[in-house]
């Protein structure tokens, strides 16, 4: 990158050759005065941005001209040159912009590099500066480019996002490896910043030029699990063929990488590597990338009176080609919205100056109040725009949200969004890990066995009933709710217990390729298999009071002789609920099946989980249930409620979070259930 312009302030009789009318005359058809705006496009070099930001920016002026209550007696028109991503090339065209009539009321660079030149220049010639592609960190410093404003968000924007996934995830030990370039330091350097503020530690810190196999294997050394990566594209390919040498991915692994590569970049041929391409999409399986949003995901008008989604087909229709072929297409909506912002604060700053006795035109190089005003009004810029929510920080950079992205089965799939201005995170809950085969644990099951226990307990009140309490006629349905308290709860308990472990049972006792089929299972498929349970119960009871009613019947025992009055004889009666084929009724139920064949299952969870303790627990609660009596249903059920507090006992207890730190100060990303070993042994309390 070339170093900084260092330019002695223009003497003051050229800036009154300079100070020539900002309008020279009214534009040609619409009686307006022109406003000219000098931008900068690289259409070629290493960035070539401006094959697709040029056509968006002649749009967004389209648009603006054609508005009555914008800038309604002016109209922007713009100067640009090819940068070609070059400060050197942008040297010369700024000079061109600079010295040549009109007057410029604002420039618009693309590059980080040629934008540093312009924004460290500008401030000499009073100018305000507007990039609409640059994401360099060190552009956000205000003592150096006091008067720069970006509409592309810095690349320290992704920091906050990181941080939050570590924090959500349990994640206190990062390592970091990095290009040796100025914005990927600089963005690090953000990183380490943010992260001592969140509690967190950067541990290792590896970096590279052009070869990154030391590095990896510094990485590898020291047993670094959760892993930054700052690198370009083609530098990308480089480490992450280290990385399958070193087998340094993984279900120990989880690495972190920039979103805005191609989506097919791990498979692109690269005679620099010498990794195949089955190799590479092996090694960058799972990996995690987050992306500034630079088009609106929600379909909302925007001020232009425009969807991005609109805005696009607009867009394609006047490139003529390919998107995926044309430099800058992601960055288009930027663009777009740079001139909208530009627009709005020239109105704003507009009906500023005239309570001042000033106007627009009366700009120029020498002018510093009209300067401020602009920079006050861009400064406050707050609109929708087909970008997004269009704002800038105190430093002159654009908030925007962040896309979070992970590969899976070697596509990339959204999985949250993160707004950074509202510390929001927006999660879509499919985020997979390499051998992990644990699902969420069905919260609702557990309250539903938690009702069932409650039901089932609730019988101790009907049950502690007899004729001395309650009279003959009102004893049936004393009988009843005894009956449908005790079934009803019993259902729920043990029908969501089993439903659980049934299901764990299904997955880990099947061959192998049967298993894949089994892993993902919808909740509605668990709530429908206990619905059916319970259903099954309700006709059952619905059938046994119609055919064979309970009623109340009195067993009489011997009588016995009292030892104190030879008068008194006492005669022992048990007064109890029955039925004609009471044993027939309370052999339906039964639950041996359930409880033999979950027993077959083992698991192995190296790190603790929750979720294995909690299906260990199930089990043995299955497999108690054995009698149909009364009391039977009733210890039965307080076996289940003791269970299912037990379950929510090891969950709070066992593991903080699911991928947490370990005594090796590293995560475990992922979680393995095995059939081949026994589990390890439930936490103490």
């Amino acid at each position: 990158m070339a170093g900084p312009l260092v330019s002695p302030k223009p003497p003051r009789w050229l800036l009154v050759v300079l100070s020539v009318s900002l309008v020279s005359r009214p534009s040609v058809g619409t009686g307006k005065k022109a406003v000219h705006v000098g931008a900068l496009f690289p259409m070629s070099g290493g960035w070539p941005g401006g094959q697709a930001c040029l056509p968006a920016v002649r749009m967004a002026l389209e648009d603006i001209n054609s508005r009555r209550d914008i800038l309604p007696d002016y109209e922007l028109r713009l100067i640009h040159h090819d940068s070609k991503c070059d400060p050197g090339q942008a040297t010369k065209y700024l000079y061109e912009l600079l010295y040549n009539d009109p007057i410029k009321i604002i420039l618009m660079p693309g590059c980080s590099s040629v934008s540093t030149l312009v924004a460290e220049a500008a401030r000499m010639w009073n100018l305000i500066v507007l990039s609409y592609g640059s994401s360099s960190p060190a552009l956000s410093n205000r003592q150096r480019f006091p008067t720069f404003f970006r509409t592309h968000p810095s690349a320290t924007l992704h920091n906050p996002t990181r941080v939050q996934l570590f924090k959500k995830w349990g994640w206190t030990k990062i390592a970091t490896i990095q290009q040796t370039t100025e914005v990927f330091t600089s963005t690090l350097d953000d990183l380490d910043q943010r992260v001592k503020e969140a509690g967190l530690e950067i541990t290792f810190r590896q970096s590279f030029f052009s070869d990154p196999a030391a590095p990896v294997r510094n990485l590898k050394r020291q047993d670094a699990r959760i892993i930054v990566g700052l690198f370009y594209e083609t530098e990308a390919r480089k480490v992450f063929c280290e990385v399958y040498k070193e087998k340094l991915y993984g279900k120990k692994y989880v690495w972190f990488l920039i979103g805005w590569y191609a989506d097919n970049w791990f498979r692109i041929k690269d005679p620099a590597i010498n990794c195949t391409e089955a190799e590479m999409a092996e090694a960058v399986e799972g990996h995690v990338t987050t992306e500034i949003v630079m088009l609106n995901p929600e379909n909302t008008r925007s001020i232009s009176n425009m969807t991005s989604q609109e805005f696009i087909e607009k867009l394609q229709k006047r490139l003529g080609k390919n998107p995926e072929e044309t430099g800058g297409f992601q960055e288009a909506p930027l663009a777009y919205d740079a001139i909208w912002a530009l627009a709005l604060a020239l109105n704003k700053t507009s009906a500023e100056l005239v309570k001042k006795g000033l106007r627009l035109e009366d700009f120029n190089y020498n002018n510093k109040n009209i300067t401020d005003e602009i920079y006050r009004a861009l400064n406050s810029s707050a609109f929708e725009g087909v970008s997004g929510h269009v704002v800038f920080d105190a430093s002159g950079s654009r908030m925007a949200w962040t896309l979070i992205e992970q590969l899976q089965g070697g596509v990339y799939k959204k999985i949250g969004y993160y707004d950074s201005t509202k510390d929001n995170l927006s999660w879509y809950n499919n985020d997979k890990w390499i051998g992990e085969y644990i699902q969420n644990s069905q919260p609702y099951l557990n309250n539903m066995t938690a009702v069932g226990c409650t039901l089932a307990l609730a019988a101790v009140f009907p049950l502690g009933l007899d004729g001395y309490h309650i009279g003959p006629g009102l004893f049936p349905f004393v009988c009843q709710a005894r009956l449908w308290l005790l079934g009803l709860g019993f259902s729920l308990a043990y029908g969501s217990m089993f439903t659980k472990i049934w299901w764990v049972h299904t997955v880990f006792t099947k061959k192998e390729e049967k298993k894949e089929k089994r892993k993902t299972l919808e909740p509605w498929k668990l709530y429908a298999t206990v619905g059916l349970l319970v259903g099954l119960d309700v006709v059952t009871l619905i059938i046994w009071q119609i055919v064979d009613p309970l009623h109340r019947t009195i067993e009489e025992f011997t009588k016995e002789e009292p030892k104190t009055d030879t008068d008194v004889s006492i005669l022992p009666q048990l007064e109890h609920c029955s039925s004609t084929k009471m044993n027939t009724w309370l052999g339906g139920h039964g639950g041996g099946l359930g409880g033999w064949e979950t027993g077959r299952v083992h698991c192995r969870e190296p790190r603790g989980d929750p979720g294995t303790h909690r299906s260990q627990v199930g089990g043995l609660c299955l497999t108690t249930h054995g009698s149909s009596s009364a009391q039977g249903y009733f210890m039965a059920s307080r076996g289940c409620c003791c269970c299912w507090a037990s379950s929510w006992r090891t969950r709070l207890r066992a593991c903080p979070r699911r991928r947490s730190m370990t005594t090796e100060q590293w995560a475990w990303p992922s979680t393995t259930w095995r059939s081949d070993s026994l589990p390890p042994p439930l936490p103490s309390s």
